[in-house]
């Protein structure tokens, strides 16, 4: 059946719509993009393991007295970038969960959470960098392949399904996931979700989510990535229900433990 324009001129419009494409990616160096989504406003960075390596920058297994921020991490070590690590304890320097670099534990103990990012691997033909799941992974004998072994909050499960109940809480968040080319996800939205909300915005996104990891929330999440010379990602958080009611932060806060990454 054919439909007359002119009797319908309302229509044309819509006959000649497409849905919004997503923005492209931005290719930082070889293996290392970018990406700015409005909805949900996120950025996410995207490392290739194959040519990067990530590595556990530590205050408390450096013998720091004080923590840096993302920046005087990126620049006093000489990497290409640093997200939060993990939440960490009331001496600021200690993580929630367990956390290990090589010989020397941050924290030795093992709680509750699931998620667990890896990298460093000791045995030939292990992913260089993966998020392991304690409820589908053995991860007793796999963290033990691994150098560096960080125990984070799971935000999706093994099927890819949520896993955070709804809230009204809500804050900024940095969290860590893997796609299925087993490529790193480094996700900051400063503007406040309910973790649940902004997972379900996630997982809508083109980034085939098939790990995610929660890092940190609040003014201390932080991204911050700087190539050739030039800072290409720069992103702190601010607002968090009941500590820091306020979109006003600019400044980047302390991290006592980063995840951090450099090409090979």
């Amino acid at each position: 059946m054919s439909v007359c324009l002119s009797v319908f001129p309302f229509l044309f419009p819509f006959l000649f719509m497409s849905p919004q494409s997503p923005p492209p990616w931005q290719t930082l160096s070889p293996g290392l993009e970018v990406i700015r989504f409005t909805d949900p406003p996120v950025v996410v960075v995207r490392v290739d393991p194959k040519r990067h390596e990530f590595r556990l920058l530590s205050a408390k297994l450096l013998g720091l007295k004080t923590a840096p921020t993302a920046p005087e991490w990126v620049e006093k070590h000489g990497v290409t970038g640093a997200i939060n690590a993990s939440m960490f304890q009331e001496d600021h320097l200690t993580s929630i969960g367990y956390m290990r670099d090589g010989t020397k534990t941050n924290n030795g103990a093992w709680n509750k959470d699931k998620a667990v990012f890896v990298s460093q691997p000791r045995v030939a033909g292990l992913p260089a960098a993966r998020i392991l799941d304690r409820a589908c992974d053995d991860v007793p004998r796999l963290a033990r392949q691994y150098k560096v072994a960080v125990q984070n909050i799971r935000m999706i499960d093994c099927a890819r399904k949520n896993v955070w109940a709804p809230q009204p809480r809500k804050w900024s968040t940095a969290c860590v996931g893997a796609d299925a080319e087993g490529r790193v996800l480094l996700i900051h939205a400063r503007a406040p979700f309910a973790t649940h909300d902004l997972i379900e915005a996630l997982l809508r996104l083109p980034l085939r989510l098939q790990r995610l990891m929660y890092v940190e929330g609040g003014p201390e999440a932080s991204l911050y990535v700087k190539v050739g010379g030039r800072v290409v990602v720069s992103e702190v958080g601010s607002f968090e229900t009941g500590f820091f009611e306020t979109d006003a932060n600019r400044t980047f806060w302390p991290l006592p433990n980063v995840i951090a990454f450099a090409a090979k």
